[in-house]
């Protein structure tokens, strides 16, 4: 595997997956029990936005940037950016947090954290960035065998006894290096761990190139056993331009009630300063709770 997030970080699909996954932490944390995360693929956790990869790709100038310097109103981008501006406070001017980094910010001093990521480089900075965080565990491992092992997850408290978490989240973002086999690999491992964690919310990013080859995912998504699912999509280019990567989407199981509603109002304003003329948002439920 070649991807490397540090040449996206901070861009269109790192704006939506990120004021998502803050508003879904809000949601979930606004009980009081305690929640465990499970973050797939984690990346390093942090990216300096003046590194060489950053610089070269662009991408963040047409993200985070762009929002930084001319935000619309809303609770729900104005809670994103709150969360980068406290990161470059700790780690400095130019350091855009990933979604460890996020979920960490966001939850609890008695929610937990699974943070997995494949490529040894990576995975070796990732635990620098939390070595300090009791919280987040960090697993150099395929985050889809994680779910395997890791859900439904207990925690051991001192002296032995076992703790269960009954609710919680986990964010599936892959590289999509080879898009159709990725679909399957998360499809799979959404219904192995749907089956013995249910109660769960559940997001899948997902990029946008071709609309056409998405139909099979959605369709099989519509069958696996949810209360209720979605997709929300911000689409930066218009859905037919021949570039590469047109916008994504994220796909989400189990949200929090009435989350829909909420992110709902939040995609037109994402599309209207990031995109460009012909630029998009949609939500669309797959599966409603009854």
């Amino acid at each position: 595997m070649n991807y490397r997030h540090a040449f996206h970080a901070g861009n269109h699909a790192d704006v939506l997956k990120h004021v998502t996954l803050l508003a879904l932490c809000d949601a979930l944390a606004a009980k009081p029990a305690p929640l465990f995360a499970l973050d797939t693929h984690a990346g390093r956790g942090l990216y300096a936005l003046d590194g060489n990869s950053a610089q070269r790709s662009g991408e963040a100038e047409g993200g985070v940037s762009r929002l930084l310097a001319e935000a619309p109103k809303h609770p729900a981008i104005a809670r994103y950016l709150a969360a980068v501006k406290a990161c470059r406070l700790e780690h400095g001017p130019a350091t855009y947090p990933g979604s460890p980094w996020l979920l960490a910010h966001a939850l609890r001093e008695d929610d937990r954290i699974a943070a997995c990521e494949l490529l040894p480089e990576e995975a070796a900075q990732l635990k620098v960035n939390f070595a300090r965080d009791p919280r987040v565990a960090v697993h150099a491992r395929d985050g889809y065998a994680a779910m395997k092992a890791l859900l439904p997850p207990t925690l051991l408290k001192a002296g032995g006894s076992a703790m269960k978490f009954a609710r919680g989240l986990v964010l599936i973002d892959p590289p999509y290096e080879a898009q159709l086999e990725e679909f399957d690999h998360i499809i799979g491992a959404l219904r192995q761990t749907l089956s013995r964690w249910p109660n769960a919310s559940y997001a899948v990013w997902y990029p946008i190139k071709r609309r056409r080859s998405l139909q099979p995912f959605f369709r099989r998504a519509a069958t696996l056993p949810v209360k209720a699912s979605f997709v929300a999509e911000l689409m930066v280019h218009p859905d037919d331009s021949p570039l590469r990567m047109n916008g994504s989407g994220l796909l989400l199981l189990n949200p929090p009630w009435q989350f829909g509603q909420g992110l709902g109002a939040v995609l037109p304003l994402l599309a209207k300063a990031l995109g460009e003329a012909g630029a998009s948002s949609r939500l669309e439920w797959l599966k409603q709770e009854s």
